[in-house]
């Protein structure tokens, strides 16, 4: 007779793996291979290789030689790539700080109660973020034309110099920040609008009755609170920016020209304008290839900026 610790083992069932739930992330894995895994990893391939217009069918491997090219102050293209990588840096820093700055002062303006018509006021100033980019570019592009624009003309009315917005790289670098914080002041100032509801009111209560001026409330309670919301956005913004291809090509197509180096790099280029110019007009793929892996690795590193400052790198505590 088996034992009663035996008659209350109970058989243990095969479990069966299911295919069905992998079936459906399939068409996600092969669209992620096709335009994703592929080109990454072929980007990687040619900036290795020297796949040039006079190499289209006999190109063969060149070790870091592009690398070289663009990072070594020997190289031929090191004066193209380095004043072109401070600008973009430049940019997408002065950008950043300068549209959030402004987004968070006119969240201040509107979000105060003792404005009429508030609703109004937040309405439209939204509009140039709803507005298609493209299209708003290109009105400011005709705009700022020194010869017909609407802004030249009002200075020349006004008896002042007129401007050369877009022929001068001091000029033109100054058009691409001012238009591009046209763009994106409504968003920053719509994140601070959602950190300014979510204060507490007591809290200003409790400065009033200390004694404290509307600058201290600003500047010691609004301030760092709201910041510490939103300073993730700053480094969104600043990623962004650094890869912000449409506001220089359709503002300045990267002119006016500079004076040196090799003439795939403008004024005003980036590096995604910058790598554009070397594929479209040069055609050095594979020197566009090695800046696009320099970017990438840019890009990640300031991606794991973005996930320290949020926090999401951080694993969950029970």
């Amino acid at each position: 007779m088996a034992s009663p610790a035996k008659l209350l083992v109970w058989p243990r069932r095969r479990r069966r793996l299911s295919v069905t739930p992998y079936l459906f992330i399939v068409p996600v894995l092969v669209t992620m291979a096709v335009l994703v895994v592929y080109p990454a990893f072929y980007t990687f391939y040619l900036s290795f290789t020297d796949y040039n217009l006079f190499h289209f069918n006999s190109y063969s491997l060149v070790g870091f030689k592009n690398y070289y090219d663009i990072l070594n102050p020997n190289g031929l293209f090191f004066e193209d790539f380095i004043p072109v990588f401070i600008w973009t840096t430049a940019f997408a820093l002065i950008t950043a700080v300068l549209n959030y700055i402004v987004g968070f002062l006119v969240a201040v303006v509107v979000n105060n109660p003792r404005i009429p018509e508030r609703a109004f006021y937040r309405m439209l100033l939204i509009f140039p973020y709803v507005m298609p980019a493209a299209i708003t570019i290109l009105i400011w592009q005709g705009m700022l034309n020194q010869s017909f624009g609407a802004i030249d003309a009002w200075l020349t009315s006004a008896h002042l110099p007129s401007i050369p917005w877009l022929t001068d790289p001091t000029g033109a670098r100054s058009a691409i920040i001012l238009v591009n914080l046209w763009l994106s002041f409504p968003f920053n100032m719509i994140l601070c609008l959602g950190a300014l509801q979510a204060l507490p009111a007591d809290m200003y209560e409790a400065a009033t009755v200390d004694g404290a001026s509307a600058f201290a409330k600003l500047r010691l309670l609004t301030l760092p609170l709201v910041f510490r919301i939103t300073s993730p956005q700053l480094v969104g913004a600043f990623s962004f920016n650094f890869m912000n291809f449409n506001i220089v090509y359709l503002l300045t197509t990267g002119g006016p020209p500079k004076v040196g180096g090799t003439g795939a790099a403008g004024s005003t280029d980036v590096l995604a304008s910058y790598v554009y110019n070397l594929t479209g007009t040069t055609h050095r793929y594979d020197l566009a290839a090695a800046v696009g892996i320099v970017i990438f690795v840019i890009q990640m590193i300031l991606a794991l900026i973005g996930f320290k400052v949020t926090g999401n790198l951080k694993g969950d505590k029970q």
